[in-house]
């Protein structure tokens, strides 16, 4: 029975996505230049294998573009350049794990959030000398690896080390996925990130990574735009419709549970 279930509610979602879509706001093909980082797996990323960009971004914003009618074009800029870029209008949207702020809203406007993520500490796997801030604060020698003006290099300050943004413990890096490799190197002690984008570090580098401690806050990721930004009511219309009808929870299925395994 519960097997039988399953299967209807999978061809109910199927069934219905068309007709949500149909209902959704028609964009009549324009082109949509969309800005990404490429270093935030499983969000967005540079596949090792075939050098192609993929992750949960990709395909959710394949999918925003099928059921609202526009073409996509991507580009890339470091993390720095993201915000600054889209709010002068340089792109149209930008999509890389960004945290909903009421700082960063002041200059760009969000769509709704697509996706709830904790954060957590991301050490090597052999990782023993501490397990949550307090203890890592009490190591003296011990680095954090972040890059300036996101979330996880301040609450690597505020929450975690003594306020000081220029603290010699914070080693600043232009991307994240630079700060996971100084990880891995040893370069670095910590790096902070969330929990979606840890685990799939973890998954992909089991001998070489792992989570520890208790969350360390909540976080809300949402796509940006330009303010005023005539995308973001078909946007977040085509985001609710992807959480009513499941795509939302099979690409969390996809991403976080079945890549790489």
């Amino acid at each position: 029975m519960t097997k039988l279930l399953a299967a209807l509610s999978a061809f109910v979602s199927i069934v219905a996505a068309p007709l949500l879509a149909a209902d959704l706001p028609d964009l009549e093909g324009r082109e949509v230049v969309v800005v990404t980082e490429n270093a935030y797996p499983p969000l967005q990323f540079i596949d090792p294998a075939t050098g192609d960009a993929i992750g949960w971004e990709y395909d959710a914003m394949e999918e925003i573009a099928r059921r609202l009618n526009f073409q996509i074009v991507i580009e890339n800029v470091s993390w720095d350049a993201m915000i600054p870029a889209v709010s002068d209008g340089q792109f149209d949207l930008g999509m890389t794990g960004i945290t909903i702020k009421e700082d960063r809203a002041e200059k760009v406007d969000f769509s709704d959030p697509y996706m709830r993520s904790e954060m957590f500490m991301l050490v090597r796997a052999d990782e023993t000398r501490f397990s949550d801030g307090a203890s890592f604060a009490a190591l003296e020698d011990g680095l954090v690896g972040a890059q300036a003006g996101t979330t996880p290099f301040y609450v690597a300050v505020y929450d975690m080390l003594d306020g000081n943004e220029a603290n010699p413990r914070i080693k600043l890096f232009e991307t994240f996925g630079a700060s996971v490799q100084a990880l891995k190197s040893g370069d670095v002690d910590v790096v902070l990130t969330d929990g979606t984008a840890g685990e799939g570090y973890v998954k992909a580098n089991p001998d070489a990574f792992k989570l520890t401690g208790d969350p360390m806050g909540t976080e809300d990721f949402g796509f940006i735009f330009p303010k005023g930004s005539d995308l973001v009511e078909p946007v977040n219309a085509a985001i609710a419709s992807m959480k009513a009808d499941g795509t939302i929870d099979a690409l969390n299925t996809k991403w976080f549970l079945e890549y790489g395994n």
